[in-house]
């Protein structure tokens, strides 16, 4: 187990820029690095939301994206057994201490996570079980520490939409599959799309969305490689601030924020301050050896 505060290196940038982000976090395992997209959704799916589940969290582990989820039962859990089928890796963000998994059936589950270089984190402590209030403060991780959040299934009243509401308050964008309108478990994507939000239905669809697009147009590998290298690009005529970065590539601000962070852990380019970042021009030169 870990403790990783505000100030430590490794704290996810996305989730610095939220409301109210957790002052630490305590992770089990490895934190990965790449494109995190959150997927949640209800407790007990028809079998159209098993399997859209299932599908969208497979295709985006083989495109590169990290899976982020609650370890409940149901879409939850489905998203995390998805991403671990395809060699994939997936974080699980925990409302209670790391060694009170929650549901317990769910604890091999975990272990898997872990063991294939994914994540378990919590703000909590060890020892501490779940209390009812903190499922939807664990809900703004989820929806802050990602590029923004897909609802397969739910219905009109689900806790998941706690997660995507918290999502478009932090400046994500959600995105919800659109489903049977005689079926209760499609009420609440159906609703989230009448209020604006982008309707999905492939992986492509999801990376369009939040502002990422393949490699070549084609092969299954980490979508960020092309933000990157146009951040490096923009960056060699001179230091900007995030938001001048964002405003150059008419990318979203979450996007470059986390491909920042990126190509900050690689060493590639420093923060001077105040969000405004330059290359390493040692790095940059030995990279174009």
């Amino acid at each position: 187990m870990t403790l990783i505060t505000k100030k430590h290196k490794h704290y996810p940038v996305l989730l610095k820029e939220i409301h109210n982000p957790p002052q630490e976090l305590y992770v089990e395992g490895k934190l990965p690095i790449g494109p995190m997209i959150a997927l949640v959704g209800t407790r007990k799916p028809t079998h159209y939301g098993n399997e859209i589940a299932y599908r969208l969290s497979f295709d985006l582990a083989q495109l590169g994206c990290i899976t982020v989820s609650g370890l409940a039962y149901g879409i939850d859990s489905i998203v995390h057994r998805a991403t671990l089928d395809a060699g994939g890796k997936t974080i699980a963000v925990m409302a209670t201490g790391l060694d009170r998994i929650y549901p317990s059936a769910h604890r091999y589950l975990a272990r898997e996570i872990v063991e294939h270089g994914g994540a378990l984190i919590t703000e909590y402590a060890h020892g501490t079980p779940g209390m009812k209030y903190q499922f939807p403060a664990r809900n703004r991780i989820i929806a802050g520490i990602t590029l923004g959040t897909v609802v397969p299934e739910a219905d009109a009243r689900s806790g998941s939409l706690i997660t995507a509401f918290q999502a478009l308050e932090s400046n994500r964008v959600v995105m919800a599959v659109p489903g049977n309108i005689t079926s209760e478990r499609s009420a609440g994507p159906n609703n989230l799309i009448r209020a604006g939000a982008i309707s999905v239905s492939s992986a492509e669809d999801i990376l369009a969305a939040v502002g990422l697009s393949l490699v070549g147009g084609e092969t299954p590998l980490s979508s960020r490689v092309g933000l990157e290298g146009e951040i490096l690009g923009l960056l060699e005529r001179g230091a900007l601030h995030s938001e001048s970065v964002a405003g150059h590539l008419a990318r979203p601000i979450p996007a470059v924020l986390s491909a920042l962070s990126l190509l900050e852990m690689t060493g590639e380019i420093r923060n001077i301050g105040g969000d405004t970042w330059m290359i390493r021009k040692g790095m940059r030169q030995l990279s174009k050896l």
